[in-house]
C-alpha cells in the first residue's frame, strides 16, 4: 500500500488501522453473504434498541433504559467490528490507506447511502405533513424522531458497506500450473 499515486505516504496510525481491519481472525462471521447480512439486520435492531433505550432514558425511567443501553453496547460493538472485517475497513481506513477498487467502492457506498437517505428524509417529511393534515401534533415526536433519523444517516454507510460485501475468494495452497 505504499504507491498512493499522489497522495501523503501512510502514517503509522493508518498502518496499525489497515492492519486491524484486516485481521481474519473474525472471518467465519462474515464468510458468506446470508452471514454478513445476518450481521448487518443484528446491528440494525441492536441500533433501534440502542435508540430507544436511550430515548426512553431521556424521556422515562433513566434507571432501566441505562442498563439496557449497557446491555446492548458490548453486542453492537462487535457487530460493528465485524461488519468493518467484512468490509475490510472500507469507511473507517484513511483514503490514503485504501487502493483505487477501494476508494471507488468507499465513494459508490457512500452515495448510495446519501440517496437511500434522501428518501427517507422524504418518506418522514410525507408522514409528518400528512399528520399534520389530519389535526395530529407531532411536536412531541420531533426530537425522537430527528435523532433516531441523524443515527440512521450515521451508521447507513456501514450497513450498506456490510450487504454489498462481497465473498473473499477461495485459495488454494498449490501455486497455478503445479501438477
Amino acid at each position: 500500500m505504499d504507491g498512493n499515486s499522489g497522495q501523503r505516504p501512510m502514517t503509522g496510525y493508518d498502518r496499525r488501522m489497515y492492519a486491524i481491519m484486516n485481521r481474519r481472525e473474525g472471518a467465519p462471521l462474515y464468510a458468506t453473504g446470508p452471514r454478513r447480512r445476518a450481521v448487518v439486520v443484528a446491528h440494525m435492531v441492536l441500533t433501534a434498541l440502542g435508540i430507544a433505550c436511550w430515548l426512553y432514558s431521556v424521556f422515562g425511567d433513566q434507571r432501566w433504559a441505562t442498563y439496557g443501553m449497557l446491555g446492548i453496547l458490548l453486542p453492537w460493538c462487535l457487530a460493528t467490528g465485524v461488519i468493518n472485517g467484512a468490509t475490510r475497513g472500507l469507511l473507517e481506513l484513511r483514503a490514503r490507506a485504501l487502493d483505487e477498487r477501494q476508494r471507488a467502492e468507499k465513494n459508490r457506498v457512500q452515495a448510495r447511502a446519501q440517496h437511500l437517505m434522501m428518501w427517507l428524509l422524504f418518506a418522514v417529511t410525507v408522514a409528518v405533513g400528512a399528520g399534520g393534515l389530519m389535526g395530529l401534533e407531532a411536536e412531541g415526536l420531533v426530537f425522537p424522531v430527528l435523532f433516531s433519523v441523524f443515527v440512521v444517516h450515521w451508521l447507513m454507510p456501514l450497513w450498506l458497506a456490510g450487504l454489498q460485501a462481497q465473498d473473499e475468494p477461495e485459495y488454494d495452497d498449490e501455486p497455478v500450473g503445479a501438477v
